[in-house]
């Protein structure tokens, strides 16, 4: 591995643990100066390694401490894949997974209450024609973790 992958590794993976970090603070993490870590993050950014910055939210803060997982399959199997445009509009639907398997997508989806579930559940069934199976969350010991970087040049 050459130094060029490690620094651009140890940039990544410090920006994933802390994505306000101050260009001052990464370059005195990864050893470099403020103007050359600034290049690099640059050049990430446009390599598309690093696709956004956001903040992390405490969901049971906001009003949201019901976290579930919904897989769904359509009623027909022959019907068009268009499942994730019939959903797009539930604002309650944090992620949506293509995944392998009996479903089709796995839904990761955030609510304030059983209420609420059971409504969401209800418009996900009438807007995609699906059925669905749910997964609900009962505590999260670790969530968004720092992956362990692999970069190629």
């Amino acid at each position: 591995m050459s130094a060029v992958e490690e620094t651009d590794q140890a940039i990544v993976s410090a920006l994933t643990a802390d994505g306000r970090m101050s260009y001052t603070d990464l370059a005195e993490k990864v050893g470099l100066s403020v103007s050359a870590v600034h290049q690099r993050v640059r050049r990430l950014e446009q390599r598309g390694v690093i696709t956004g910055y956001g903040a992390r939210v405490d969901y049971n803060a906001i009003g949201l401490p019901l976290t579930a997982f919904v897989a769904i399959r359509p009623f027909d199997p022959a019907q068009p894949d268009d499942a994730p445009d019939r959903l797009a509009h539930l604002s309650e639907i944090e992620s949506c997974f293509s995944v392998a398997g009996e479903d089709f997508y796995i839904l990761l989806v955030r609510v304030a209450s059983p209420v609420d579930l059971e409504r969401l559940l209800q418009e996900i069934r009438t807007s995609a024609n699906v059925t669905t199976r749910t997964t609900v969350v009962l505590s999260t010991p670790f969530e968004q973790r720092a992956p362990r970087i692999h970069l190629a040049e």
